[in-house]
């Protein structure tokens, strides 16, 4: 398992100006250290082909993978939209784009289940893979809808990107590993009994952990000690199972 960093877990710094997606990457790079990172739709100043050819020289060159994409309204979107953000993906060398699929109340399932559709016929056009996120109240607030939504949209570019912590008592996470293709977990939920709930099924998972925090005002502090203990904890993972 390695580690990435997702941008929104520092949102509220990008809002107040405090950070840049370029400083960002120098941040993962250099004072947390990360594997990779995960960029969030809302922090791109520019998409034009030269700021993200950029974007992903400057990772290149600091041993970051752009680990996924990030838009937690993706599947909500028009085809327009949804083009557009898997090129951008495409463009960076993105192999994911993670989001969540509408609250229940904003759509029918027949509609979503459309515009699932759409996005992976999209999605298969440019060779990336959509990772679905968990979050209450929506069409993928269960473990159980999850698997729905595999079945019914059965297609090989749609995939899950849980958080195992935000499913609710009756759900079993681990149910969804073999389909998962990224995991998340928040920032400064690092204790024993909370890691243990993330790994639990995971333990083999070979991909990116992306550390969130779905308000967006984790401070670098924050993320900087989450990190600590994560690789405290997967190094542990790895000497008890050798």
């Amino acid at each position: 398992m390695k580690l990435a960093c997702a941008s929104g877990a520092l949102h509220s710094s990008f809002v107040r100006g405090d950070l840049t997606q370029l400083e960002f990457i120098d941040l993962c790079a250099h004072e947390l250290a990360c594997d990779g990172v995960v960029l969030d739709v809302r922090h791109f100043p520019r998409t034009d082909d030269d700021y993200l050819a950029q974007l992903k020289k400057m990772a290149t060159d600091r041993g970051l993978a752009v680990a996924a994409v990030a838009g937690s309204a993706f599947f909500g979107s028009d085809e327009r939209a949804m083009t557009d953000a898997l090129g951008h993906a495409a463009a960076l060398g993105a192999p994911l784009l993670s989001g969540e699929l509408a609250r229940e109340f904003d759509c029918s399932w027949s509609e979503q289940l459309a515009r699932l559709n759409v996005a992976t016929s999209l999605a298969k056009a440019v060779n990336v893979t959509l990772a679905v996120r968990n979050a209450p109240g929506t069409f993928a607030a269960t473990t159980q809808d999850c698997k729905r939504v595999a079945k019914e949209a059965d297609s090989a570019w749609l995939r899950f990107g849980p958080e195992p912590r935000a499913f609710d008592a009756a759900s079993d996470p681990a149910q969804l590993a073999s389909n998962s293709v990224l995991l998340w977990s928040t920032v400064g939920d690092e204790t024993e009994r909370s890691i243990g709930d993330v790994t639990h099924g995971f333990s083999a998972f070979r991909g990116y952990l992306a550390l969130d925090e779905p308000s967006g005002d984790a401070s670098v502090a924050d993320v900087r000690t989450a990190m600590r203990s994560w690789r405290i904890a997967l190094a542990s993972l790895e000497l008890n199972r050798t």
